[in-house]
């Protein structure tokens, strides 16, 4: 009976081990901030540029983040069906801040509900990854969760996307862990802010960790967070208050933009 149980056994406790140490080296991944820049931008915007660091790993991304006041500052979704740059579309349209939108079908129909100047061109869908909605409303700019979506609120713009990365302060657990990819997110902090990013190559659960961790948005703690179209179609763009530009090209053409105007 010994020699019998002795090899199952073995096997039992070698990936009881493994577990263990990959729950280890998880529980112990600190990132922290090796460098941040802050500079204006035209209507109470600031563009942060902060570079973090997970020492244990030697790994170092970088995150570029705009952060506005979303009182004074309105979302909108630019649908895109001719494929144009981020950079064309922000400067033609007047727009202070902006990255690519959500998901998209090989045919270049947008995955997803959109709305656009309170009208949809693409209804709701319900899948496991695009859990969340990003949205402004009569009564301002939120994140939310499919579920907790409401036609009672006069929706003025929405992008759903996702999957939700912060919820609460709080990373959300069993994501992605594998998969490094450029990833653009959104979301909601304290102070009245809101904001919109970029990452350079992280997995998700990473992205997750870093923006409920590090203190990205400067003295505001990020409420909720949610992913957007990530990969190739990243893209980042912001305009500084001399009227240049800092700008991340997205490598391939997208079918909307979430951009930002003054009130």
């Amino acid at each position: 009976m010994r020699f019998r149980y002795a090899s199952p056994a073995r096997f039992f406790y070698r990936s009881l081990l493994l577990l263990l140490v990959a729950l280890a080296a998880s529980a112990q991944a600190e990132w922290k901030i090796v460098s941040a820049e802050t500079e204006p931008g035209r209507g109470g915007i600031d563009h942060r540029h902060v570079v973090v660091e997970d020492a244990a790993a030697g790994q170092r991304v970088a995150v570029d983040v705009a952060v506005f006041p979303a009182k004074s500052t309105a979302l909108r979704v630019i649908d895109n069906p001719d494929g144009q740059s981020l950079s064309a579309m922000m400067k033609r349209e007047k727009f202070v801040c902006g990255v690519n939108g959500g998901y998209f079908d090989t045919e270049f129909k947008p995955i997803g509900l959109r709305v656009a100047d309170g009208t949809t061109f693409s209804p709701s869908r319900r899948a496991r990854l695009i859990t969340g909605i990003l949205l402004q409303s009569d009564r301002g700019i939120d994140v939310v969760r499919v579920s907790e979506f409401s036609r009672t609120k006069k929706i003025i713009t929405a992008v759903q996307s996702g999957p939700f990365l912060v919820e609460g302060n709080k990373r959300i657990r069993g994501l992605n862990d594998a998969q490094l990819a450029r990833r653009t997110f959104a979301g909601i902090a304290t102070n009245d802010r809101a904001f919109l990013g970029f990452c350079s190559d992280v997995s998700l659960a990473e992205l997750a960790n870093i923006l409920a961790t590090v203190p990205i948005a400067a003295d505001s703690k990020i409420r909720r967070a949610m992913n957007l179209d990530g990969g190739s179609s990243s893209a980042f763009w912001f305009a500084r208050e001399d009227s240049s530009a800092f700008s991340i090209s997205g490598r391939k053409p997208v079918r909307d933009f979430v951009g930002v105007v003054p009130k």
